[in-house]
């Protein structure tokens, strides 16, 4: 099916004020944003216009009751300077699955993965071109109605804005192991992209760092015992040869770029076990000298090497190298920017006509 996606252009585009070399964290966007509105129970008015700010009334349900997810995203250029998008109709199916937790409406993936090819090509000068970089998709989805009441909303905006991006970390990580604070329990909203999953986040996060870490190491619950994520992504060990994850029961995120690292450690000959970790697994690793790198995995972090981890009882040291980490963030940049071939089927090229 295709949408009538109408658009409406800047007629002075900014992307010539932007240095590509030094591009600030979160706060460059481009020219343009897609916006979709939900009423009397569909989809309709697909259009991208210029960016700028959206009136929203003060009783709008989002910012009383929460009714608000997100997609995160990249878009890179190829070789014949093309651009790609990786893995979009993983996201579309995402941003349904965390709307149906949230009790919000499915956005139909056809029109999830136009609104951001359309998008794309229009905005394809912002995509960076130094390794590394990309150009940031952020689709979301919020409750607009004006109403206060606890119900499911009947309005919601679906938005697609854009943000070019340089690497996300340039140096290996520390991660602190919480025990007081806690991201996700059994029956909550653990492995939807909710944003106040991101919210309770913040505080724990800002603790750590005053501690001299860059980011929480999420552990269950119930008991403090078992690890689930990190707080921008999913994670993996290598012990004695073999990768280990913690599999997904419902708190942790079903991370796309999680599920094609899997594929691609599988490619290369590595077993990938999804189970239960305890934090006390990690550290005893560390002592008996088995545990030999360990990483992260998202779409803002790409990969992101572990150094070690705190713990109320003391330092988990892991690694200082990263041997296969570093082969397969290198596999995975060469097959999102066409220097290697995708034979996984991953990559979608943006066919409509270059802006």
């Amino acid at each position: 099916m295709s949408y009538n996606i109408q658009i409406t252009k800047v007629e002075q585009s900014r992307v010539d004020t932007l240095d590509f070399d030094n591009i600030p964290l979160g706060t460059s966007f481009t020219d343009h944003m897609f916006i979709c509105d939900y009423d009397n129970g569909e989809w309709g008015n697909p259009r991208i216009e210029p960016l700028k700010p959206i009136p929203t009334h003060p009783a709008a349900m989002a910012l009383h009751y929460g009714q608000a997810i997100f997609e995160g995203m990249k878009a890179y250029k190829d070789s014949d300077n093309i651009p790609m998008l990786f893995r979009p109709y993983q996201n579309a199916k995402r941003l349904n699955l965390s709307a149906n937790r949230m009790g919000m409406p499915n956005v139909p993936e056809e029109l999830f993965v136009e609104g951001l090819t359309e998008l794309v090509a229009l905005e394809h000068h912002w995509i960076p071109p130094q390794l590394g970089s990309a150009l940031y998709l952020r689709p979301f989805m919020y409750a607009d109605e004006a109403f206060i009441g606890m119900r499911a909303a009947t309005r919601y905006k679906f938005i697609i804005m854009a943000s070019p991006a340089g690497p996300f970390f340039s140096k290996r990580i520390k991660l602190w192991a919480e025990k007081q604070f806690i991201r996700a329990a059994q029956g909550g909203t653990g492995e939807a992209k909710a944003a106040g999953n991101y919210a309770a986040a913040i505080r724990p996060t800002e603790l750590a760092k005053a501690k001299g870490y860059d980011q929480v190491l999420w552990l269950d619950a119930a008991e403090h015992k078992y690890i689930q994520e990190v707080g921008t992504m999913n994670i993996f060990f290598k012990i004695n040869g073999e990768f280990i994850t913690p599999k997904l029961d419902g708190s942790v995120l079903d991370g796309i770029t999680r599920k094609s690292v899997i594929d691609l450690l599988q490619d290369k000959g590595y077993k990938v076990t999804e189970r239960l970790i305890a934090i006390d697994e990690i550290k005893e690793a560390s002592k008996n000298g088995t545990l030999e790198e360990a990483f992260g995995t998202g779409t803002a972090v790409g990969i992101a090497y572990i150094q070690s981890i705190g713990t109320d009882e003391g330092e988990i040291y892991i690694s200082d190298e990263s041997p296969v980490g570093i082969d397969v963030n290198d596999t995975l940049n060469a097959i999102k920017t066409g220097k290697i071939e995708d034979k996984f089927g991953w990559m979608t090229k943006i066919e409509q006509e270059l802006a």
